[in-house]
C-alpha cells in the first residue's frame, strides 16, 4: 500500500552519520561494522532503496541543528549562525539528491498531486524519486525571523519550534516554560507564510501557548500517547483532544522508549519488553478511540532518528516493514478504508487542505 512517513531525519543520517542513503541498508550496516561513535552503528533501517521497496513514496524529511547555550549539556552548536550553516549543508544534500533523480521536493498542491499520481500508477517503484516535504525540527537555527522566509523560499513547509531541552523560540522535551514573545513572533510569521506548525517535542507549557497563539495548520509528525508511556515527550489525552479539534494528524513513532514503559537506553532489548509493531497499533488505536474515528492518525516513524534496530520494534528489520501495519490494523477490526487513512490518506487530506 502506498505509504507516507511524516518524520525521517534523512539529511542528519547523510551528513552527520555519514551514511550513503542511495545504498541498501545492508551495505550501510556493513560499512559501519566495528564503529562505535554512534549508538546505532550497524543497525540502520532506512535508505532510499528501502523506502521504494516499502512503497513509501512521500516523506516529511527534516533539517535539524540545535543551539546550545553555555551550560546546556545536550549536543549542538554554540551559535545560531553555526546551526543555520548546518541546516544549509543539509538542504544542499537534499538538492544534490534531487539533481541525481533520487528525490523530489514537494512543496505545493500541484507538485503533491503530480507526485501522488506517479506513485499510485502501476509501474514498478524501483526508479521513482522519493518525494520529500521539508520540515525543520527545532527552530534554533532560524537566526532572525527574516531567515524563516529565506527558508520558505527554498522549500521549508513545516516547523517544530522546539526539540529536546530549552530552545530559542520554545521549550522542548524534558524542559518546562513558555515560548514568550520571541516564540509568538515566530508563530505569527509561520502563519503569514502558511508554514505548518509541528507540535511534536513542545513541552506542555509551550504546547498550550502555541495552541493559543497559532491559527494556521497544525500536525504532530511523530508523537505517541502519555496514557500508555507516562513521559512528557508523549501527549496527554487533553493535548490529543486539542489536536483532534484542530484537524491535526498525529504520526505514530517507532522509537522503543516512546512505545513501551520502562525502557532503559543502552540496556533494554525490544524483545524483552515485547516492543513490536502491535504496540504501535496500541498508540494509534488510543488516539482513534479518543477521536471516534481514524481521521487523525498516520505514520511518523522517526526511524534512524539516532536509533536503529536496537531500539525499535523487533519485527521491523527495515523501514519497508511498515507494510506489515495494515494487516495488524485489520486484526484489530480496522477496515480497508481505515488502513488507507492511516497509511497515507490522512496526511494527503491534511496537505490538500493546507495547500489549497
Amino acid at each position: 500500500m502506498f505509504t507516507i512517513d511524516a518524520h525521517l531525519d534523512l539529511s542528519m543520517n547523510a551528513m552527520e552519520w555519514n551514511r550513503d542513503l542511495c545504498q541498501s541498508v545492508d551495505a550501510i550496516n556493513a560499512r559501519e561494522k566495528g564503529l562505535s561513535d554512534k549508538p546505532d552503528r550497524g543497525n540502520a533501517t532506512v535508505s532510499l532503496p528501502e523506502l521504494r521497496k516499502g512503497h513509501i513514496g512521500l516523506v516529511v524529511a527534516t533539517q535539524i541543528a540545535r543551539y546550545v547555550a553555555p551550560g546546556n549539556p545536550l549536543p549542538g552548536w554554540h551559535s545560531p549562525e553555526q546551526a543555520w550553516a548546518q541546516t544549509q549543508a543539509q538542504i544542499a544534500w537534499y538538492k544534490t539528491m534531487e539533481e541525481d533523480g533520487q528525490m523530489v521536493q514537494v512543496n505545493d498542491l500541484e507538485g503533491l498531486e503530480k507526485h501522488i499520481t506517479l506513485w499510485k500508477d502501476d509501474t514498478p517503484s524501483e526508479n521513482k524519486p522519493i518525494g520529500y516535504i521539508l520540515s525543520l525540527e527545532g527552530a534554533d537555527s532560524i537566526i532572525t525571523i527574516n531567515h524563516l522566509e529565506l527558508a520558505y523560499k527554498y522549500g521549508l513547509r513545516a516547523v517544530g519550534p522546539a526539540h529536546y531541552g530549552p530552545g530559542r523560540y520554545a521549550q522542548g522535551t524534558d524542559a518546562t516554560g513558555f515560548m514568550g514573545l520571541k516564540g509568538q513572533e515566530l508563530l505569527k510569521e509561520m502563519e503569514r507564510l502558511n508554514i505548518i506548525l509541528d507540535a511534536t517535542h513542545l513541552c506542555d507549557d509551550s504546547f498550550w501557548e502555541a495552541m493559543g497563539h497559532f491559527n494556521g495548520h497544525v500536525w504532530a509528525s511523530h508523537n505517541n500517547c502519555r496514557a500508555l508511556v507516562n513521559h512528557n515527550r508523549q501527549f496527554s489525552d487533553e493535548q490529543i483532544k486539542e489536536l483532534i479539534s484542530r484537524g491535526a494528524v498525529i504520526g505514530g513513532a517507532m522509537d522503543a522508549w516512546m512505545m513501551v514503559p520502562g525502557w532503559v537506553r543502552g540496556e533494554s532489548d525490544p524483545k524483552d519488553l515485547n516492543c513490536n509493531l502491535d504496540v504501535l497499533i496500541d498508540h494509534l488505536d488510543h488516539i482513534c478511540q479518543l477521536a471516534g474515528n481514524t481521521l487523525n492518525v498516520g505514520i511518523g516513524s522517526d526511524l534512524d532518528g539516532a536509533f536503529g534496530t536496537e531500539q525499535c520494534p523487533y519485527d521491523l528489520v527495515t523501514i519497508a516493514d511498515e507494510q506489515k501495519i495494515p494487516d495488524l490494523l485489520k486484526k484489530r477490526g480496522y477496515n480497508d478504508v481505515d488502513c488507507e487513512n492511516i497509511m497515507h490518506g490522512n496526511w494527503l487530506r491534511f496537505l490538500r487542505k493546507a495547500w489549497a
